[in-house]
């Protein structure tokens, strides 16, 4: 899902830029007054294995790329999208930084695409439905987030002139589909292994962040 380098016009990166900026603000004050000596180690972990899994790209037509995401799990833990915004831009900031993957131009953008839609998309899809049932509330806000946040991308690219649209949101959305279901597995399972372990660690959105 990271746009390259060089793929979105200047001023279109300048305001995806600004509205990453303003999130990332927004994200440390979060932390700021909600992490602490207990949750800080886990932030860090969930972090690192972001990182490694999103080095497992599937190539898509005209030079993006699929993968599963992780701003579910982290703002469905947390409690708070702006725990997804703040470590989804730490691991963007270093893959561009290490592997160029994404690039520095589309940093913005894809901050914006998996950090913000991904974080909010994922936590309030799960907010919305999860006094049905925690479980199914999990894996739909997982494969939502993710979704939603590629066909962003795709429309980015179609403003950008880089994909027709209708073809980039066949493309974008077919493929994430399929991610989707396996980021929602894999976010109801790393979900229930935390609670096993350590259920203290776990907001689970049941309690209300502060940005303040």
């Amino acid at each position: 899902m990271h746009i390259p380098d060089g793929y979105i016009p200047l001023m279109q990166c300048a305001i995806y830029y600004i509205i990453s900026i303003v999130a990332i603000y927004f994200a440390l004050r979060w932390a700021r007054s909600n992490l602490d000596e207990r949750t800080i180690p886990l932030l860090a972990v969930l972090s690192a294995g972001l990182f490694a899994i999103q080095a497992m790209n599937i190539p898509i037509p005209w030079g993006t790329s699929g993968h599963m995401m992780g701003a579910a799990l982290i703002a469905i833990i947390f409690g708070s999208p702006w725990a997804a915004v703040l470590v989804l831009s730490i691991v963007l900031i270093l893959q561009a930084a290490i592997f160029g993957d994404g690039g520095w131009t589309s940093l913005g953008a894809n901050i914006f695409n998996m950090g913000v839609i991904g974080g909010f998309v994922g936590f309030y899809t799960y907010k919305l439905i999860s006094n049905v049932s925690k479980i199914p509330a999990i894996f739909i806000a997982a494969w939502a987030s993710i979704f939603i946040a590629a066909i962003a991308a795709a429309i980015e690219l179609f403003l950008a002139g880089k994909f027709p649209l209708e073809t980039g949101l066949y493309l974008m959305g077919g493929f994430h589909v399929v991610i989707g279901l396996i980021e929602g597995v894999i976010t109801v399972v790393a979900i229930l292994a935390i609670q096993s372990a350590r259920p203290d660690l776990l907001n689970l959105g049941e309690k209300e962040v502060s940005t303040k």
